[in-house]
């Protein structure tokens, strides 16, 4: 395992060939975009950042049923020109969730993720660097958004009926050994 410094967005300790491979091509992105942080997906992508959310027991996720993409997936979203992905992760899980208190759990990156969006209409396919920040839900009651067909507490047992997809089910994967390096200092 390493830890990699992410321009300034977090330390993202890879765990992996995986993760090494996520964190470089993010690094290569910010390094050669103009503007990594703008919305424009003719550029060929952009960062966005994405709340992993955990219930205030620890033992499910907060998801969203995206009403766009038509899957689970964990709350986050686009960065707008903020070149601060761990902002735009928590600004979007308190508006995508209705919950009124969530603390982050540590400064670094929970994970990356680096995926092809669909071409929608006059948008071109484009890829999103997708930086990952773990928060636990402090209080409030879940309340989908205009942006969900549903949001629910997803237990960490139960998240492969919900998804099959590897990245939302590494989340559940990860969280162990980065609780294990939060205590461990």
């Amino acid at each position: 395992m390493s830890a990699l410094q992410i321009a300034g967005q977090g330390i993202y300790h890879a765990q992996d060939a995986r993760d090494h491979a996520a964190a470089a091509q993010v690094l290569r992105f910010l390094a050669q975009s103009p503007d990594p942080f703008g919305r424009d997906p003719a550029r060929g992508g952009h960062i966005t950042g994405s709340a992993v959310v955990l219930s205030p027991d620890g033992t499910a996720l907060a998801m969203t049923h995206h009403a766009k993409l038509d899957r689970w997936l964990q709350l986050g979203g686009h960065c707008d020109g903020i070149h601060d992905a761990r902002f735009t992760a928590w600004r979007e899980a308190y508006e995508e969730s209705g919950l009124s208190r969530i603390d982050p759990l540590g400064n670094a990156i929970f994970d990356i993720d680096v995926h092809e969006i669909p071409a929608r209409g006059a948008e071109p396919a484009h890829l999103h660097y997708d930086l990952r920040y773990l928060f636990r839900a402090g209080g409030g009651m879940l309340r989908a958004s205009a942006e969900s067909k549903a949001l629910a507490w997803v237990p960490l047992a139960s998240l492969g009926a919900y998804s099959e997809a590897a990245s939302v089910l590494r989340l559940r994967d990860r969280l162990p050994v980065y609780l294990r390096q939060m205590t461990a200092g």
